[in-house]
């Protein structure tokens, strides 16, 4: 268990080729001067809840993710890691895409993740 506090975050909608469908976070992280950006994809949401500016999203092994309210998007970098995963999953029959029509807090915080 790990708690993670990401400059960037999505939420992926990611489905099956048998219909199953998982939510997950795609977060990512700025290099700064001297590092590299990097990125994580938790193991599926299991619930969402609000901790003053953050939205805390629980996951399947335990670990949480705070999500900037105000910070929903991608850099150029974890457009081009989730291009690949999106081709990935496509030759195994998925589809990995962006959730962009759940912005607002309540949003999250309302929805049914499994």
């Amino acid at each position: 268990m790990a708690d993670y506090y990401p400059d960037l975050w999505v939420v992926l909608k990611v489905t099956q080729d048998t219909g199953e469908v998982w939510y997950r976070v795609f977060a990512s992280w700025y290099g700064g001067y001297a590092g590299s950006d990097r990125w994580k994809l938790n193991s599926g949401i299991t619930k969402a809840e609000l901790k003053d500016d953050f939205i805390a999203f629980h996951g399947t092994s335990g670990s949480i993710y705070y999500c900037h309210k105000n910070h929903y998007g991608m850099s150029s970098y974890s457009q081009s890691v989730l291009f690949g995963m999106q081709k990935q999953a496509e030759e195994v029959g998925a589809k990995v895409e962006v959730i962009w029509d759940k912005l607002e807090v309540n949003d999250w915080l309302e929805m049914e993740w499994t």
